[in-house]
């Protein structure tokens, strides 16, 4: 069978996904303890989001240029107000890891789907059922594939017409939920690196909990808000549950056995691309290649607005928590201790910074620069950071799935968030109950 037609490319966008994967291959190579070169995968990611910045869409690009700008002005003064000492080459590293990291799971697209032949899994019902498969199937494999599902789904239920308000709605709490608990997410990444002392069987306990709360909850709220018996569901098959549960299998296999060393965000960041690399081999080599140019040329700068605004965002980290310490000497703290209200006003104040359109990984790294947390607070920190950032995307109208939903399905932020307040409100109690219950049990 020959290959299909490679489409007509900007070369700006074909740079950009070059150095893209660049970033993701150096990124994997500094794994190895054999590449030199410190600065470079944030260069080069820095580098294509400079290539696609006139293509981010215009609310996101500015955003994340007030949190480069932000971050750039806070660096400066630290300098000249308070003499700090500050590597210039490096200030571009921000948050490039878990940047790469997205990268790397974006390559799970290349799994399936092979000669061009599309295979969703599952088959399709209607109804009460229907929705919680949806949403069951969102969470599951989002879990491990994040927003890549989120399509994969959405795409099998457009088949039957342009998706509903709830098909929408179960999608974005299905994934959004996920980041309660799990490690494949984003959101861990971000947050083992802010919180490496947590203790993740902690997190588990009340995120999945938690999690499977949420998808009751979405369940019947959209049973008595919508009329759901013609309403298409993705219902999942024992076939669809088997790449995800092999790849999770794979990253526990690495992490204990194989690589000890490495976290869970390195391991994804070079098996998941690995794995798809080797579904796509026994096809030929030329294949192969043919699919990693079209994934590069395609997939990866189309993930532009999520790429800037992390990079964007980790920049305004560094920048803020460079001024903190240069201006207080590092004795100033926000919270002189981290405990249950102070963890129930900063998971507010994240949530609602979302909902004004902010990303909640601004919120997060913003407020893990103005703390000093001893190794017993992290993981109340960094449960608060997961929830703040569950809740928040769901309802955030420029979070990444909501940008991706409006991409992709047309809906606007401003409509998702409308519909998820009453959801956000409820989840937030939830989340202040479940504050009050870790604290009890540290």
């Amino acid at each position: 069978m020959s290959e299909p037609t490679t489409p007509k490319i900007v070369p700006r966008h074909a740079l950009a996904g070059g150095l893209l994967l660049a970033g993701l291959i150096l990124q994997i190579a500094q794994f190895t303890q054999l590449f030199p070169l410190a600065h470079v995968v944030g260069y080069s990611l820095w580098l294509a989001t400079a290539l696609l910045w006139v293509d981010i869409p215009r609310r996101t690009r500015h955003q994340a240029g007030v949190l480069a700008a932000l971050g750039l002005g806070l660096l400066i003064l630290a300098r000249t107000w308070h003499g700090a000492r500050i590597d210039w080459t490096g200030i571009l590293d921000g948050n490039t890891y878990v940047v790469a990291m997205l990268v790397g799971v974006s390559f799970i697209g290349l799994i399936g789907n092979l000669r061009g032949r599309s295979h969703p899994p599952g088959k399709a019902l209607t109804g009460t059922r229907g929705m919680l498969g949806t949403w069951l199937g969102v969470h599951l494999l989002g879990s491990i594939l994040n927003l890549s599902t989120v399509f994969m789904v959405g795409d099998r239920l457009e088949r039957r017409g342009p998706l509903s308000t709830p098909q929408l709605l179960g999608l974005n709490r299905g994934l959004s939920s996920a980041a309660l608990w799990s490690p494949f997410f984003a959101s861990m990444g971000v947050v083992m690196t802010l919180a490496p002392a947590m203790h993740y069987a902690t997190i588990l306990a009340f995120g999945l909990p938690l999690a499977l709360v949420s998808g009751m909850l979405t369940v019947g709220e959209l049973s008595r808000r919508f009329v759901l018996a013609d309403t298409a569901g993705f219902s999942l098959s024992p076939r669809s549950l088997l790449m995800p549960v092999s790849m999770a299998t794979l990253v526990m296999l690495f992490h204990y056995l194989v690589t000890p060393t490495l976290s869970i965000v390195s391991i994804i960041t070079f098996l998941l691309p690995g794995v798809a690399l080797l579904s796509n081999l026994p096809h030929g080599p030329r294949w192969t290649l043919h699919r990693v140019h079209q994934h590069t040329l395609n997939r990866l700068p189309a993930m532009r607005g999520e790429v800037s605004l992390f990079l964007c965002a980790g920049l305004l980290t560094q920048g803020l928590s460079t001024f903190i310490t240069a201006a207080t000497g590092s004795s100033w703290t926000l919270f002189a201790h981290f405990g249950p209200l102070e963890a129930v006003a900063s998971f507010l104040a994240i949530v609602i910074s979302a909902v004004a359109g902010l990303h909640p990984i601004i919120g997060v790294s913003v407020l893990a620069s103005m703390l000093d947390l001893d190794a017993g607070r992290q993981t109340l920190f960094a449960f608060v950071a997961l929830a703040s950032w569950a809740v928040g995307t769901s309802v955030g109208p420029l979070s990444g799935i909501n940008l991706s939903l409006q991409g992709r399905y047309g809906v606007s932020g401003t409509t998702m968030m409308r519909h998820n307040l009453n959801y956000a409100a409820i989840m937030t109690l939830l989340v202040v109950g479940a504050i009050v219950m870790m604290e009890a049990s540290l």
